[in-house]
């Protein structure tokens, strides 16, 4: 048994807890936060094997550049001085190439395969967090788009990934909630959904059965390290002693890092969500507005949006009406019956996904610190990753063979 402490209580952190604490490791959690608002909470709520491709692909760098003229485009970064957004960048131009696309999207894919069947596993046990395999519709209006969401399904085809193809006029025969403007849509049967707020409460009432301790409000001040490991995690309210650490603060790994000395190339990709309480006549599917990358999610009676990936940084935390703007347009573009209001502030959620310049990733023991592994990075997908990360987590601590090649994370 071993004693472990995991910095960060968000998704990626809860369930590296939970698959630790069920081999009979004693885990502790420790979150800066009350852990009541985190990128956890705010997704989508999509797993998504289907996204096979990582943000870093060829054409990527063009399009963006588009985007940033764009106020309410899907992508934006925002333009600073700074030496580790031009260091990003410059990763990222190097990752986005059709060989790094080659070479992530089965290791992408299996990742995926393997959190959906472990959100399988907690679902026959308790479906209190509303686990449905409804799919995902990807739905397009222009022939551009069209002909890049076909690509990226034949792609997945190739892969194994089960996939149906319709033209305008089939859509209703699919989504029979509400009337679409799309064109044409691609739906992935390999896809499923959830409810993230449930989702997270049933993972921390199995914690507590299992004796994890999470200490809320916890600040990481500093490391006591010697002879190439970590010996002590000092927060605001203690010191700890450690076997293993995991980092799994999402877009504050990198701060947490550079007391260890150490360089993570992670930036905080800022999205937003609003949700439509007890709402009826909306769409059944998980859908994906692909001209605006707006995020469509019926949960239970209620109906979330979410969108965009703004490149900035952990301080940004002002709300751009132009960019709910944009999510907005795109909705009532794609369904022209639902009529959606810019919410109020009070109203919208934003959170930080950790973007690396690969689009991949990062779950792996350290090779300067023998007992700290790394799980962070996982930009949007997030939730749709983390029973595959968590497992992982566990493997890699116990030095077991992983049930998933981690060479490209």
């Amino acid at each position: 048994m071993k004693n472990c402490i995991i910095i960060g209580g968000g998704i990626i952190g809860l369930c590296s807890a939970y698959y630790l604490a069920k081999e009979g490791h004693q885990v502790t959690v420790l979150d800066k936060s009350d852990m009541s608002d985190g990128c956890s909470y705010g997704n989508a709520g999509m797993i998504v094997p289907s996204h096979v491709i990582p943000l870093a692909q060829p054409g990527m760098i063009a399009q963006g550049i588009k985007w940033m003229f764009d106020s309410t485009s899907p992508f934006y970064v925002k333009p600073r001085l700074d030496r580790e957004l031009i260091n990003w960048g410059l990763k990222f131009y190097k990752h986005a190439n059709q060989s790094h696309v080659e070479k992530a999207m089965p290791a992408l894919r299996d990742l995926s395969l393997l959190s959906k069947e472990l959100y399988k596993e907690f679902a026959k046990e308790n479906n209190s967090f509303l686990y449905q395999e409804k799919g995902l519709l990807m739905l397009y209006k222009s022939d551009a788009v069209g002909e890049d969401i076909l690509h990226e399904a034949k792609a997945a085809e190739n892969l194994g990934l089960e996939v149906s193809y319709y033209s305008k006029e089939e859509i209703p025969s699919v989504e029979k909630g509400l009337n679409t403007n799309a064109t044409g849509a691609v739906l992935y049967h390999s896809d499923a959904h959830l409810y993230p707020q449930k989702f997270l409460a049933f993972i921390k009432s199995e914690l507590e059965k299992l004796g994890v301790s999470i200490q809320l409000n916890s600040l990481v001040k500093d490391f006591e390290v010697s002879q190439g490991k970590i010996d002590t995690v000092i927060t605001t309210k203690e010191k700890i002693a450690a076997d293993e650490v995991i980092l799994c603060s999402g877009s504050w790994s990198p701060e947490i890092a550079k007391k260890l000395k150490l360089k993570l190339s992670i930036l905080p990709g800022k999205g937003y969500s609003f949700s439509l309480k007890n709402f009826k006549g909306g769409p059944t599917i998980p859908s994906i507005l692909c001209e605006g990358k707006v995020a469509v999610t019926p949960m239970g009676n209620d109906l979330r949006f979410g969108g965009t990936m703004e490149i900035t940084h952990n301080n940004d935390t002002k709300i751009n009406k132009n960019r709910l703007k944009g999510i907005v347009n795109s909705i009532n573009e794609f369904y022209p019956d639902l009529d959606i209001q810019i919410p109020e502030e009070k109203d919208t959620w934003f959170g930080f996904r950790p973007c690396t310049p690969s689009g991949l990733p990062i779950i792996s023991r350290n090779e300067k610190l023998k007992n700290l592994v790394i799980a962070s990075g996982h930009a949007m997908m997030g939730l749709s990753l983390a029973p595959a990360t968590g497992k992982l987590v566990q493997e890699i601590v116990e030095g077991k063979k992983l049930s998933v090649s981690n060479q490209l994370f």
